[in-house]
C-alpha cells in the first residue's frame, strides 16, 4: 500500500501511522490479527487512522514496547472495556518483571562473586570451584566424587528399583540452567526451565 499522505484530513495511511510511533506498517497489521487494535476505518478499502485510532496504537506501543507485555496481556488493557481488568493484567506483568529483575540481580551478584577469585586459572587452580559447582549448577544432582564419575552416573540408564531418586529427585524436576525447582504440570510439555529468563539464558549461551 502506497503511504502517500492521504487527502482526508481526518486521517492519515497505515504507513503514516505506523511512522509516529517509530514501526512499521506489519507491526500494526500484526497487533491487528493479534487484537491487541481493532481494524480501522476504511476509505476506499484502505485503513484510516485518526485520533482515537493513534491513541489506541500508542498505549499498544507503550504496553508491548515500553512495558514489554505478551500481545495476549496488552489486548486487555487496549481493548478499551470499561472495567478494571486491564489493571490486575498490568500489575501481574509487573510482578512478572520484578521477578526477572531479582533474577538479573543475583545473576550480576554471583558474577560480581565470580570475580573474586584470585586465581588467573580458574578452571585448573580454583579450590573452591567444586564447591560452587555443587551450589549452583545441576552437578549436584550427582553427588558423586569427581566429575568423570558423576558425568558417568548421570548419563547411565535408570531403572525403577531402589537405586533410582524419587521424582523429585530427577533432573527433570530441576532448572536446566539454574538447577532451582521445578514444578510440572499434570498434563501437557514438561518444563525444562524454571522461569524465562532461563529459557532465554539457555537460548543465548547456545547460539
Amino acid at each position: 500500500m502506497s503511504n502517500r499522505r492521504m487527502s482526508d484530513p481526518t486521517g492519515v495511511s497505515i504507513g503514516q501511522a505506523a511512522a509516529l510511533y517509530d514501526l512499521a506498517p506489519s507491526t500494526l497489521r500484526w497487533w491487528e490479527e493479534q487484537r491487541v487494535l481493532p481494524e480501522p476505518p476504511r476509505v476506499n478499502g484502505r485503513r484510516v487512522y485518526g485520533e482515537t485510532e493513534l491513541r489506541r496504537i500508542g498505549l499498544a506501543y507503550l504496553c508491548c514496547v515500553t512495558g514489554a507485555m505478551p500481545l495476549e496481556q496488552a489486548s486487555v488493557v487496549t481493548s478499551g472495556i470499561r472495567n478494571r481488568d486491564w489493571q490486575s493484567t498490568v500489575e501481574r506483568h509487573a510482578a512478572v518483571i520484578e521477578e526477572k529483575i531479582a533474577e538479573l540481580r543475583n545473576a550480576r551478584e554471583y558474577l560480581l562473586h565470580l570475580m573474586q577469585c584470585p586465581d588467573e586459572n580458574v578452571v585448573e587452580s580454583c579450590s573452591f570451584l567444586d564447591e560452587e559447582l555443587m551450589s549452583h549448577t545441576p552437578r549436584r544432582l550427582v553427588p558423586t566424587s569427581g566429575l568423570v564419575a558423576a558425568a558417568q552416573l548421570a548419563s547411565a540408564p535408570r531403572g525403577r528399583d531402589e537405586m533410582s531418586p524419587s521424582r523429585d529427585e530427577t533432573p527433570d524436576h530441576r532448572c536446566a540452567v539454574c538447577a532451582g525447582p521445578l514444578t510440572q504440570p499434570a498434563r501437557g510439555r514438561r518444563r525444562t526451565f524454571c522461569s524465562r529468563a532461563c529459557r532465554q539464558r539457555n537460548y543465548r549461551r547456545n547460539h
